[in-house]
């Protein structure tokens, strides 16, 4: 199988994370959907990454159907709960962790817009996203070594992912100093293989 995606994207990291921890060997393309010449848009009519291409030559996207496929896959180390509810909490984590991802990913992209066309209002009502998901996080997490309890899974993935992509775009967020127990997740996190390989390079 083949990942078209970059290494910048938090939603592609999450993807690379679950392939790494599930052993799972797959080619790397890498696609900017948003250059002119990208081909994105061959694979996903929606233009966006990360994008799985299956060995009869399928694409599969978004990332949450794509972990969803993988962890279905490969028995090897499955991410997702099976009972009903730890599944369900486990993709309300995954929601948390790639709502930040979208309000910061539409911060970034309407600060590359010229000053004057940027909306302040739109800017301000994102980073309350941002700063509302991390205290929920925050308080869901509580004193617990992983987001699920004491069980590593796609909940830790997806949360881990946003606070890189936060690390990444807007180290002016100083969200260590106000969540000590978010930072000790990252650095759990980061003595993992699997997080440790896939660090985006620094913009």
């Amino acid at each position: 199988m083949k990942l078209i995606a970059s290494l910048t994207s938090p939603y592609a990291r999450k993807v690379r994370v679950v392939l790494a921890e599930k052993h799972i060997d797959f080619e790397f393309q890498l696609e900017i959907p948003w250059e002119a010449d990208s081909h994105v848009p061959d694979f996903n009519p929606l233009g966006k990454i990360p994008v799985l291409l299956l060995d009869d030559g399928t694409p599969v996207y978004d990332s949450r159907v794509i972990v969803e496929y993988l962890d279905q896959a490969s028995p090897v180390h499955n991410v997702l709960p099976k009972d009903v509810r730890g599944r369900l909490l486990v993709k309300r984590w995954e929601a948390l962790g790639d709502g930040i991802c979208d309000a910061a990913a539409t911060i970034y992209l309407e600060q590359k817009r010229p000053g004057g066309q940027q909306s302040p209002e739109w800017l301000l009502r994102q980073e309350q996203k941002i700063f509302r998901g991390l205290a929920a996080a925050a308080r869901d997490l509580g004193d617990h070594p992983w987001c699920m309890g004491d069980s590593y899974t796609l909940a830790d993935i997806s949360l881990g992912c946003a606070l890189g992509y936060l690390d990444l775009r807007f180290s002016h967020i100083r969200w260590r100093d106000s969540y000590p127990n978010l930072a000790a997740l990252a650095a759990r996190l980061g003595e993992r293989p699997a997080f440790a390989s896939t660090v985006p390079p620094a913009a």
